[in-house]
């Protein structure tokens, strides 16, 4: 066993999208601890359309066990029992792999995890620069969060980001055959993946735009057939969008667990939806996503990882408000985005996509 270490505690914090661009990193730490326990510390998700990191992680092989408590919790009670039971488990490593926090609250953290009782922490940013999205002053983009992530981990070795392996989901041949009975209505048909719900009003596009878009798309793609994905409360939504796909299309809202989507997402020539953890599940599995973006966080930062996806995102000036709700600048950066500028982004996609299986069929 690598350097004597026999259970290993990995503190990742979010749900579906949250978990999935750190994947790598999980990759990293299962190479690093081969033959040591892996146990995620999480939160208990905390919105129905959010599912939680074990939804993505279980049955992946990446960690073997979970601890969940509530997140951001002030109750010494939770707080004491919390403790009890990361100290039950004797981990010898902590890997910390937290989204951006202030000084304060890692050095806050890193105190609780010693007096848990763990003797090494992994990976906790105490630079500034560790803490933040790095600029790129020539783009004025910033780093995706997937990046800077890996930095953090630098300790255990070089992380790949364009290594289709560190994205790797490790689905099950049940989970690929649950995939492949939902899409039956569709089978034989090219498929367009659309996911058009979201738990955040900041960015939400609207359910007209998406109508107008697909209703065009409907009559463009007679070939294609659509797959409706998203949680349980979005099937309504998504229905109405698509209107005009009736008898080409199935709505998969709240049928399927993550990794059965991730499994339905990989048949898919594209995806097509809001900033989202439908919209990791797709960019992991190697589909080309064209994803409208609210300005709301910073450039880049959230964008699918990979050179095949066109994002559409306004730079608008207010971008970066972080805002779940957005009233008074009345979503512009939403608003300014026309269903024709998405149109474009999936036509330039799909020939792309068709020119790379030309060239792979009859490679001259």
């Amino acid at each position: 066993m690598q350097n004597g270490i026999e259970r290993v505690l990995i503190y990742r914090l979010g749900s579906l999208g949250d978990t999935v661009v750190a994947l790598p990193c999980f990759h990293q730490v299962a190479r690093a601890y081969p033959n040591a326990e892996r146990c995620l510390l999480t939160n208990i998700p905390v919105h129905s359309k959010a599912p939680g990191a074990f939804s993505v992680l279980e049955g992946s092989g990446l960690v073997h066990s979970f601890m969940r408590y509530p997140i951001a919790t002030r109750s010494l009670g939770e707080l004491i029992t919390l403790q009890r039971q990361i100290r039950a488990y004797r981990a010898q490593v902590l890997v910390y792999l937290t989204p951006r926090r202030q000084a304060g609250e890692v050095l806050r953290d890193a105190a609780f995890f010693r007096l848990c009782g763990i003797p090494q922490i992994v990976g906790l940013p105490l630079a500034r620069d560790a803490r933040t999205n790095r600029l790129d002053a020539e783009t004025e983009s910033y780093e995706p969060e997937a990046a800077r992530l890996t930095r953090s981990l630098r300790g255990l070795g070089k992380i790949d980001l364009d290594d289709a392996a560190n994205w790797d989901l490790g689905l099950t041949l049940d989970e690929h055959r649950r995939a492949a009975e939902a899409l039956e209505p569709v089978q034989g048909r090219p498929l367009l993946a659309c996911s058009v719900g979201t738990k955040v009003q900041a960015k939400d596009w609207g359910q007209e735009n998406w109508r107008s878009l697909l209703d065009i798309l409907a009559t463009e793609l007679p070939q294609f057939g659509l797959v409706l994905i998203g949680a349980n409360e979005e099937s309504a939504v998504s229905e109405f969008a698509a209107a005009s796909w009736a008898g080409r299309s199935v709505n998969l809202c709240g049928r399927l667990a993550p990794r059965e989507s991730a499994a339905v997402l990989m048949r898919a020539r594209l995806f097509l939806g809001h900033d989202s953890g439908p919209m990791h599940l797709a960019a992991a599995v190697g589909t080309p996503c064209v994803p409208v973006f609210s300005a709301r966080n910073r450039p880049r930062t959230w964008f699918p990882w990979g050179s095949q996806h066109e994002v559409i995102y306004h730079r608008t000036d207010c971008w970066g408000c972080d805002l779940e709700t957005c009233i008074e600048q009345k979503k512009k950066c939403l608003t300014s985005i026309l269903p024709a500028e998405v149109l474009g982004a999936v036509h330039r996609v799909l020939a792309r996509i068709s020119l790379s299986r030309s060239i792979m069929h009859d490679p001259g």
